[in-house]
């Protein structure tokens, strides 16, 4: 029995693991399609191979390591979010946003996080250990497997679930790999976003990718003292080093950065702080998401008002910053990050 999903090799991983079972090349291929491109549930759903390799296949090399243990859907049916109880019994969660033109699913990386942001509800359960390429990649197909069904597809993938994804970095550059690859997914690199809390050495090796793949650093405050009140993990990689190698990554790429911020009331969401921040982004290539922070109910932390966070925009967008406001999805359906598993514990 391999310890390894399908879903963990790139094609040039798996035809050499079909040439060590003794398999023909253009095997690979046949798997490759019915797995990507058909989006098949299971070996036996791939009638192009033989019965006998089907059978062999699911004993040597599992085709899926995730089950799922529960699904909410907000009212509106925009946003559904699905537990996934992994091989080892340990869950994860995903979500599926359903927006006019685009189809967004966002993954978690690790299970549980070490970053203990304050506000975050995966934070409060610690971090138990990163999860494999294949496991990234099993999120994403699941929810594939369901919009084929009414005739649609993803259009975009983020890495904004549970977990840093810079503390993971092989295993979400391999899943991206395997998700780009023409011929099989073939979901174009841009439209694939990396959310970074702001791991200084994840920057600095993904900068040297020089990939199309979209960076976002969750910023969350223009100030060392409050940003490490609010992301504990500012104590090791401040702002002026974090903005630094933003300001190198820009240089070398000719890409534009995303900056994320969580809007909380009272907090982070003054005037001041807005200033701040357009002072340390000024003369960046860069674009902020403001967003109102998604609650969960264990929390002091409540989401800014809408006149708060529009003000906090309009101060941005004065200062020369593209400013967009991203209502929150799915806060009736705990879609916050970490919340769903935090209920089933």
């Amino acid at each position: 029995m391999n310890d390894k999903s399908l879903y963990d090799l790139e094609r040039s991983g798996l035809e050499g693991f079909l040439e060590d079972l003794g398999e023909r090349s253009f095997r690979a291929q046949q798997i490759w399609h019915g797995t990507y491109v058909d989006l098949a549930p299971s070996y036996d759903d791939i009638t192009t191979l033989s019965k006998t390799l089907r059978a062999k296949l699911a004993r040597e090399l599992p085709l899926d390591t995730l089950q799922v243990a529960s699904t909410l859907e907000s009212r509106d049916k925009r946003t559904r979010k699905s537990l996934f109880r992994l091989s080892d019994g340990d869950t994860i969660e995903a979500v599926l946003m359903l927006y006019d033109k685009r189809r967004t699913i966002c993954v978690s990386t690790q299970v549980g996080c070490a970053i203990g942001c304050a506000f975050c509800a995966t934070g409060k359960s610690g971090f138990t250990r990163d999860l494999s390429a294949g496991e990234i990649v099993a999120q994403v197909l699941h929810f594939a497997r369901d919009l084929a069904s009414r005739g649609e597809r993803i259009t975009n993938i983020v890495y904004m679930g549970m977990g840093e994804p810079f503390l993971n970095y092989d295993a979400v550059m391999k899943s991206i790999r395997i998700l780009n690859d023409h011929n099989g997914f073939n979901l174009g690199a841009r439209s694939f976003t990396i959310s970074t809390v702001g791991i200084i050495p994840g920057i600095e090796r993904f900068t040297e990718e020089d990939s199309q793949v979209n960076l976002a650093i969750s910023l969350h405050a223009g100030d060392d003292e409050l940003r490490t009140r609010l992301v504990p993990i500012n104590e090791h990689y401040p702002l002026g080093p974090l903005m630094a190698s933003c300001r190198a990554y820009v240089r070398k790429t000719h890409r534009r950065l995303t900056f994320e911020i969580a809007l909380i009331d009272g907090v982070n969401d003054s005037a001041n702080d807005a200033h701040k921040v357009a002072k340390l982004l000024a003369g960046l290539l860069c674009h902020v998401n403001l967003i109102p922070l998604n609650p969960i109910p264990s929390s002091i932390f409540r989401p800014s008002p809408r006149e708060q966070v529009d003000a906090f925009a309009k101060e941005l967008t004065d200062a020369g910053i593209n400013t967009t406001v991203r209502m929150g999805r799915g806060v009736k359906i705990s879609a916050g990050c970490g919340q769903l598993r935090g209920r089933s514990h």
